[in-house]
């Protein structure tokens, strides 16, 4: 071995012969299948540090399941369809999608997307993931599209989707639709304004609002039936300020009487309680904003402007005709759109829906039936579908996406569909198969012009990893219940309410099943500001192909191993230098190991393997035992704790040492007893790699390389099942006496340290004080005591009274060590 570890060598070479020689591929790993529905990353820009640690704790789990004897299928994706990606084209090639026209668009968005893919694919490559690259996909391919296009026509002809002019969540500046799962919660200040408007017999009313600039829109006014001071306004109308609208004055339950005056204007729409109003009341359409996101030439003086302008222009005229109040300045939350973080609005549009309300009681039943890692997460679930007010709505106003496979008789309204063999089919590129209406004839036909919200399709990502993995014509068969639910989905907890609800809606909508029988929920990397850490934020100093430069992968994948399960965690360079000092000593440690191994060939287990020996080899079945209950919950951190704890503490601080004096002074041992101790070292080393291949797979990888792959005949260690090396040893009888061999050891080295004294220094006495049963084990051991504490002579005394010190008589050394019970 060299002396020091290459790992610029390693992670050039070693993914390459992985991919060459199919590593991880599911044939070369028989077994019982284990299938990972991997979280397909945007692809709108470059991927970060936060990328990196959910996607590499992913992979431990995935290269732990195969070592244990799964087939682990684990096929990896790429969303590159919607608005993401729209928005990112749209700002690296400085175009916009209006100017040069649909079909210019999207051939640039697959361009700029298929050059991102690669980009991608290199660098989780080198950050060692086990993908199997021969099961990939795109949410735009051919396939994705096919899937997805099927997908909506099942459901559409199952009563599951429908069409209708609704009030829709709209985002002005993205100019699209969304949904109510792609909205957070922002506190933002603003103003409470008292503005005057006037009752039927010329009283004033006074109406508090935040909204001031939607006056145009407002419709009625409301008070609560019980609200005394208003009753005798029923039936009776109000004038809208400045625009002198006549409106109704009517009662209703959901008005707060405490807030604000009590009375209460309706606009079409300032939020999700006007919209109830307005079907509630039947009252009348009267919008004020563009599809833009500026208002429309109807609102006189606000015409051409944007919100904030539009707000500021309103305030000015009521001030002028002495109409405003009062003004108390507020904070309040307000729904901003998660991609732009802009307010959004709300338009009505004829819109495709996912019926999800009538369902909710099911989708809270289904989440009891999926193991959830950690289990407090279920709750976020939970409390979000409990909270759902509208069904989802899945169309989007943009040029790039999946297109509705529909055409639309303008004639007698009749939504026609296309045969299923027709797919995948762009309608704006593609007359309707059928040449005419089937019910009226009419060839006055249309096509749909939305595209596909991208969570429609990253809603079936079970289903496309199936039809990977079978090559169905039909991947919402029954046989797709052999392949769903797949094993695990892991993802981070802000995609609970999207991801992870809309992939449970579409398994049971299509199979009556759930899409996996795990989910295990990762956290983000905060900014030094404790922000999340991604693309859209701009706040990403830590490039990780910069890192890459100055850090190993392996110690990179020690640092994401470090986070708690769905725990958030802050980037910490610390944590890096401490997996740099592991990669060095692990390579130390064997290169230690490797003369005395090089020519050794390991047969069956010694009978007789000395207590230092049987020591460590039921302290790594004991690691093992808790490696193994910790990845059982998920818990791939606790489970490095266990391994470094071994590592460190038993392997190279007492078991290297307690081995040193047998491995280089031969001689003086009988060749039973050298034999079993490179036995043992044999053995505990290759488990030694075992344990740490999933977190660091280069360098057990060229470990394996130098001193195992030969004498093992498995070409890769991620390929050496932990059957084939773990087994299962107890010693109990060597536990008890290691305990007082290492505390003595232990106890020397202070001695020598806190005096300054290299641990090599002879000691011509080493006095041990303990009691009879401690004197007599120990008795037996005294030349490996000799030879780790360079002692020359050791005592024994049977006292309760001993003194642990070290002094110096002339030129000579005295230690005595206390063992107390």
């Amino acid at each position: 071995m060299d002396k020091k570890y290459n790992n610029t060598a390693a992670e050039t070479d070693l993914p390459i012969r992985w991919e060459q020689e199919k590593t991880y591929s599911i044939t070369h790993n028989p077994g019982e299948q284990y299938s990972i529905d991997t979280p397909p990353p945007t692809v709108s820009g470059s991927l970060h540090i936060g990328h990196i640690f959910s996607y590499t704790q992913t992979d431990i789990t995935a290269r732990y399941k195969r070592m244990s004897g799964y087939s682990v299928f684990y096929p990896f994706g790429f969303d590159d369809n919607g608005l993401p990606t729209e928005r990112y084209v749209e700002k690296k090639a400085k175009v916009r999608p209006h100017e040069v026209g649909r079909s210019e668009f999207i051939t640039l968005c697959l361009e700029q997307t298929k050059e991102a893919e690669q980009q991608f694919k290199s660098l989780w490559q080198r950050i060692g993931l086990s993908v199997d690259w021969d099961y990939w996909y795109s949410t735009i391919s051919k396939e994705a599209r096919k899937i997805s296009q099927l997908s909506f026509l099942k459901l559409y002809k199952d009563g599951y989707i429908y069409q209708k002019d609704e009030p829709a969540i709209y985002c002005p500046t993205c100019r699209t639709t969304v949904a109510q799962a792609e909205l957070d919660d922002q506190e933002k200040p603003s103003f409470f304004n008292d503005i005057i408007f006037k009752a039927q017999d010329g009283s004033d009313l006074i109406i508090g609002t935040t909204r001031p600039e939607l006056l145009y829109s407002t419709s009625a006014l409301l008070y609560h039936p019980d609200d005394a001071r208003y009753q005798h306004l029923k039936g009776t109308k109000a004038t809208v300020p400045i625009y002198n609208t006549e409106i109704p004055i009517l009662e209703d339950e959901l008005v707060e009487i405490e807030k604000g005056t009590g009375l209460v204007m309706v606009s079409t729409f300032g939020d999700q309680t006007d919209i109830i109003w307005y079907k509630k009341h039947n009252l009348p359409l009267r919008l004020s904003i563009g599809l833009d996101g500026k208002w429309i030439p109807e609102t006189g003086i606000l015409a051409g402007l944007r919100t904030a302008a539009a707000r500021e222009k309103i305030i000015e005229e009521l001030k002028t005709r002495e109409l405003l109040v009062d003004q108390k300045a507020i904070s309040h939350s307000v729904n901003v759109h998660e991609r732009c973080k802009k307010e959004i609005e709300y338009a009505v549009l004829t819109q495709w829906f996912v019926k999800i309300l009538e369902h909710k009681q099911t989708f809270i039943d289904l989440a009891d039936q999926i193991e959830w890692y950690p289990s407090f997460m279920k709750s976020r679930y939970t409390n979000w579908v409990e909270n759902v007010k509208w069904d989802w709505c899945i169309s989007r106003q943009r040029f790039y996406g999946i297109p509705f496979p529909v055409w639309h008789c303008n004639d007698c309204k009749e939504i026609l569909l296309p045969d299923e063999k027709d797919l995948p089919i762009d309608p704006q590129e593609t007359s309707f198969p059928g040449k005419s209406c089937s019910s009226c004839k009419s060839e006055n036909i249309t096509p749909d012009t939305d595209v596909m919200d991208t969570w429609n399709t990253s809603s079936l990502t079970p289903y496309i990893c199936y039809n990977l993995f079978s090559k169905k014509e039909d991947p919402f068969s029954k046989e797709a219940l052999e392949f769903i639910p797949m094993g695990m989905r892991p993802q981070a907890h802000d995609i609970i309410r999207t991801w992870a609800f809309y992939t449970i809606i579409k398994s049971w909508m299509h199979s009556k099943t759930i899409p996996w029988k795990q989910i295990v929920i990762s956290g983000h990397v905060l900014s030094n500001e404790k922000e999340k850490i991604s693309k859209s934020k701009g706040n990403n100093p830590l490039d990780p192909e910069n890192l890459l430069q100055k850090y190993s992968a392996d110690v990179i994948r020690y640092w994401t191993a470090s986070g708690s399960l769905g725990q958030d965690i802050s980037f910490s360079e610390t944590q890096l230098k401490i997996g740099q000092k592991l990669v060095t000593k692990l390579w130390n440690a064997f290169r230690f190991a490797e003369p005395h191994l090089q020519d050794f060939s390991p047969k069956e287990a010694p009978k007789d393997l000395g207590v230092v020996n049987e020591w460590l080899l039921d302290r790594i079945s004991t690691t093992f035992e808790k490696y193994q209950s910790y990845f059982a919950k998920h818990e791939f951190g606790l489970a490095l704790q266990v391994v470094e704890q071994f590592f460190w503490t038993d392997f190279c601080d007492n078991y290297l040492e307690l081995i040193k004096n047998q491995l280089f002074n031969p001689d003086e041992y009988a060749p039973e007893e050298v034999y079993a101790t490179k036995w043992t070292l044999y053995t505990v080393g290759l488990r030694i790699l075992q344990l740490y291949a999933p977190y660091l797979p280069y360098v057990t990888e060229t470990i394996y390389d130098e001193l195992y792959k030969k004498q093992v005949g498995i070409s890769s260690i991620h390929q050496n099942k932990f059957t084939a090396a773990q087994k299962k040893y107890r010693f109990e009888h060597a536990r008890e006496i290691m305990s007082s061999i290492n505390f003595i050891v232990s106890e020397v080295r202070k001695l020598k340290t806190n005096l300054q004294l290299s641990l090599k220094t002879p000691l011509a006495f080493l006095t041990i004080t303990s009691d009879q049963n401690v004197m007599k084990q120990l008795s037996n051991h005294e030349q490996l005591l000799k030879g780790v504490t360079q002692a020359e002579e050791i005592t024994h005394i049977v006292s309760e009274n001993g003194k642990t010190l070290l002094s110096k008589e002339g030129e000579k050394w005295h230690a005595s060590v206390a063992i107390k019970k």
